[in-house]
């Protein structure tokens, strides 16, 4: 799970039943913590057909979910939650290349909220986005920031997404004339990849050190896997993978519902 590449593909075991079917529910938490107003954002879309109607043109069954952690404002969580999944079908890499397809539409989402801070300098904000799209057995998980998706799979926690952390792409971000000091990319924000901050000069743009594109990972479904655990940086800071996905399974035996 180290591997830098922007596509990396999980394998699994083979034997799988070829009329395995998944079943899908979900369910969300939030607290908003000391601060005045939440600058987070989630979606959940269980079908996608439904969701997003016939001229989407989904042919098979589908899921969408995503965290998007905001700071400096919430415009930013919105805005990617408003628009990243209507860029990523639309993409005419769209559904034969999902990966590349899911690269786009973060960048055209960052390109687009540059242009509406552009327009309105109040917007600018900041936020990270993590997507999980299922579409029949596959599961695409694209990452920029340091929100994480794991998954429990045979009793095990599998990291499906990697922390995007300044100290994780120093050769990058100082090959473009950045820096890390204290754990920040050039004295702000703590990340390395996230939508934000088109108003700080020399941080985000061409050859800029801080970039929206995802690192996007790939596997297949099989009735070895439970459930999946999404969330931002501030829940993995006090949990480790072991001991959410051991929660989890322990709340659901009690009530059996996912919120």
């Amino acid at each position: 799970m180290k591997d830098n590449r922007p596509h990396q593909f999980i394998s699994i075991q083979d034997g799988c039943p070829a009329d395995f079917k998944l079943c899908i529910r979900s369910g969300v938490w939030s607290d908003i913590g000391n601060r005045q107003y939440m600058e987070d954002e989630h979606v959940l879309v269980n079908d996608l057909e439904e969701y997003l109607g016939p001229e989407a043109l989904i042919t098979t069954s589908g899921s969408y979910y995503g965290v998007f952690d905001g700071h400096d404002g919430k415009n930013a969580a919105q805005f990617v939650k408003e628009k990243l999944l209507n860029y990523i079908v639309s993409d005419v890499a769209f559904p034969i290349a999902v990966e590349e397809a899911v690269q786009h539409a973060y960048l055209e989402t960052d390109a687009a909220f540059a242009n509406a801070c552009s327009l309105n300098n109040a917007l600018s904000s900041g936020t990270t986005a993590i997507i999980v799209l299922i579409l029949a057995r596959e599961i695409f998980v694209a990452n920029a920031g340091d929100c994480r998706s794991v998954l429990y799979r045979r009793g095990k926690a599998i990291e499906m997404s990697r922390d995007d952390k300044p100290h994780v792409e120093r050769s990058r971000i100082e090959a473009l004339g950045g820096y890390i000091y204290d754990g920040y990319l050039n004295g702000y924000p703590s990340v390395a990849r996230a939508f934000e901050n088109w108003h700080i000069e020399g941080l985000k743009g061409v050859n800029c050190p801080l970039i929206a594109e995802p690192e996007v990972r790939r596997a297949v479904l099989t009735p070895d896997d439970e459930f999946m655990i999404i969330g931002c940086d501030r829940f993995w800071d006090v949990s480790t993978n072991e001991s959410a996905v051991a929660f989890a399974p322990r709340r659901l035996e009690q009530h059996n519902d996912p919120e």
